[in-house]
């Protein structure tokens, strides 16, 4: 499954969507700050699962139709930063979706997560992260999950990345920076979050009118969960 991440920085990178999935031939599309109220029913042959409603610039979720069948779909509002409370730029930072896979006969779940922005503290985005995993969980126990999208945690990833192990699940960094706006914060932000996956490769891909460059996570259902699943 190849599925493909990218925060459109307020709806600017919009047009280059339908050119990225036919490129890296995307299964699945993960949105943040989109223009929900503005998002088509399909981009490049894949169809829209659904998109935040609370807020104009929110997320989205794309699948391929004719390898997947969407069961069920959630979102969430998570803890809120001092910058959400004031600004309220974001009211629902999870959106997830539960797809059976047509072929293989089995549902896999897949997450978009904004992370809330610098200005709050590590701690209270590692709340959003733990709490976004648990809520995708309810989807359905068991499942494999792969939750992508803007994690806001350049520094001090190793100490995420144990945290997340402890809750069981494994964190992807892509191969190089994914974020070029200001200097100082250059580096990693967009991640992958799984269990019951096997990542073979996150890649970033080239930059295009976004402060953030896109992200493709190239993944496969692991052995074990497979045969549970059977």
């Amino acid at each position: 499954m190849k599925v493909i991440s990218y925060n459109l920085r307020k709806h600017r990178a919009a047009g280059e969507l339908a050119a990225l999935v036919s490129r890296y031939s995307a299964d699945v599309l993960c949105l943040q700050e989109c223009d929900t109220t503005s998002m088509p029913d399909n981009i490049g042959g894949l169809r829209l699962a659904n998109a935040t409603s609370r807020n104009r610039l929110g997320l989205a979720v794309y699948y391929r139709e004719n390898t997947f069948r969407l069961v069920d779909v959630r979102s969430m509002a998570l803890k809120k930063s001092m910058h959400d409370r004031v600004l309220k730029p974001a009211e629902e930072r999870m959106l997830g979706v539960r797809l059976h896979d047509i072929d293989e006969n089995r549902d896999v779940i897949v997450g978009s997560f904004h992370a809330a922005p610098l200005t709050a503290l590590n701690s209270l985005r590692r709340h959003q992260i733990r709490t976004a995993l648990t809520e995708l969980q309810t989807l359905g126990e068991g499942l494999p999950v792969l939750m992508v999208g803007d994690y806001n945690y350049p520094v001090f990833k190793e100490n995420l990345g144990q945290k997340i192990r402890e809750h069981g699940y494994e964190l992807n960094l892509s191969d190089s920076r994914t974020y070029t706006r200001y200097r100082f914060f250059r580096g990693h932000y967009d991640f992958a979050t799984s269990v019951g996956f096997t990542i073979d490769r996150v890649r970033t891909l080239p930059q295009g009118l976004s402060d953030h460059l896109p992200i493709l996570v190239t993944t496969n259902i692991t052995a074990q969960t497979a045969a549970n699943a059977a």
